[in-house]
């Protein structure tokens, strides 16, 4: 049983064999681009207005929360991401830290939380294109799953297909065009600041907490019981902070990752949890958050509301241009977090063989052919929130590794040190904790049912491999 437990020594850069190393060409400001194309999107675009229908104009609020557990989970990747510049984020650190069992929950539960974002905003996408391809003569039932009465969401499959072949074709170049369509991006929100922040009118915050502050079941207009509350709702906006944790992924692609990977982290985190809290308090103020709540285009909604559908119709355009930046994101990391599991021996070894310049083309299509299958086809309306969950998990176990090795190895070199790491710790694995237990309780078990299928794979495939992988680099 012991053996459950067993730590992986982690081999970095020039220690991995040539056919399973990565090639080294990001810098910093790649790193920032990543992760701020990562966490705006979706996330800010859609859904306010459904944390506007939990929380009122409380979802300030829950904005805040949401930002601050990110903040210090953030913290705590970039301290490991520093000692431990490998591939794998969360998985890795798990395996070093706490062991291989903890490390393949981690693992399965990021398999969950990647493929889930990249097929719910490959869809979001997809609503945005649709109405353009529609006008020129595109079949209606091919820009649906059958769960909305059509045969296959082809643009979702499209997008997911364009992004992986980016990918494919080397980091450094995906990461130059993600950077692009993030400024793209940048811009159509400032636009939104400066158009809808002057209509603020303060008695749209009245009443601003009507739903009260803890999770509570209360009943919607349709009959539906939903939870509501400040803290249901910044369980379900979460969604809108996380994507940093790719960066991590990133660790072996980075030129320097003693100082690359903290300022991505971090300065990526600031800027996003700085961006949503200007946009949160434009959105509430210039229009009644009952007008725009589970709104699909919140923001756009609000433009048009205040009489600006040019504004509205750039912002949307803007969607359709730069939300496959989050797509990237993702699906760069998932591919990464894939790559390292079967470098482990935990997944197929062959997976994990990269191409001449250095990029795992074999794991990304098969990443990408997989989100592709979900987005195309499954019902995902109504599962966003279980992507939370997985991230959740791994923010936890980031920050327990943090707290961990502040007590193993007191004096290991430490190119970033999280500032009062032991209440940084506290703050993230406490808040993960609440805001799972936050989240709807459908979410929650199913969750837990994910994890009993992957404890099911681990035993029966990935235990018995995983020791001979590491037998053999022992040997």
């Amino acid at each position: 049983m012991s053996d459950l437990f067993r730590k992986k020594i982690i081999a970095v850069g020039a220690d991995q064999p040539s056919e399973h190393r990565l090639a080294r060409t990001l810098s910093w400001p790649h790193l920032v681009a990543l992760g701020v194309g990562a966490i705006v999107g979706t996330g800010i675009l859609t859904l306010i207005g459904v944390g506007a229908d939990r929380a009122g104009p409380a979802v300030i609020l829950s904005f805040v929360i949401a930002g601050v557990i990110c903040a210090c989970a953030a913290l705590a990747y970039a301290e490991m991401s520093t000692m431990m510049p490998a591939s794998g984020s969360a998985y890795t650190y798990s395996y070093a830290v706490l062991g291989e069992i903890i490390a393949w929950v981690i693992g399965w539960s990021l398999i969950l939380e990647y493929s889930l974002v990249v097929s719910t905003v490959a869809v979001g996408w997809s609503g945005y294109a649709s109405p353009l391809l529609e006008g020129i003569g595109f079949p209606h039932a091919l820009t649906q799953g059958p769960d909305l009465g059509g045969i296959i969401n082809a643009p979702a499959i499209f997008i997911i297909a364009v992004v992986a072949g980016v990918l494919s074709a080397g980091t450094k170049e995906s990461a130059t065009l993600n950077a692009i369509l993030v400024v793209i991006k940048m811009l159509a929100l400032a636009l939104f600041v400066v158009i809808a922040l002057p209509h603020f009118d303060a008695a749209n915050l009245h009443p601003f907490m009507p739903y009260g502050f803890a999770k509570s079941s209360l009943a919607g207009p349709d009959g539906t019981i939903v939870a509501r509350g400040v803290m249901a709702a910044a369980a379900i906006i979460f969604f809108a902070f996380y994507g940093f944790d790719a960066i991590s992924t990133a660790a072996e692609e980075t030129k320097n990752p003693g100082r690359d990977l903290a300022i991505g982290i971090v300065g990526s985190m600031v800027a996003c949890v700085a961006i949503y809290i200007l946009i949160g308090i434009t959105a509430v103020g210039a229009l009644h958050f009952t007008q725009f709540a589970n709104s699909p285009d919140p923001l756009a909604l609000i433009l048009r509301d205040i009489h600006q559908p040019i504004v509205a119709t750039i912002l949307a355009v803007s969607a359709v241009v730069a939300l496959p930046t989050v797509l990237l994101g993702f699906l760069f990391g998932q591919s990464r977090i894939f790559f390292t599991m079967a470098r482990d021996g935990l997944l197929p070894e062959k997976l994990a063989v990269v191409s001449k310049r250095g990029s795992p083309v074999r794991i990304t299509i098969i990443t990408a052919i997989l989100v592709a299958v979900i987005a195309g086809l499954a019902p995902i309306d109504a599962i966003a929130a279980l992507a939370n969950a997985g991230t959740l998990a791994a923010f936890t176990a980031v920050s327990v590794c943090m707290l961990v090795m502040r007590r193993r190895a007191p004096d290991a070199p430490r190119t970033f040190r999280t500032p009062l790491a032991p209440l940084v710790g506290t703050v993230a694995i406490a808040g993960c904790i609440y805001l799972f237990f936050s989240l709807p309780t459908r979410t929650e078990l199913f969750f837990l049912g994910w994890n009993a299928l992957g404890l099911i794979v681990y035993f029966v495939y990935g235990r018995p491999r995983a020791g001979h992988a590491t037998e053999e680099a022992a040997a």
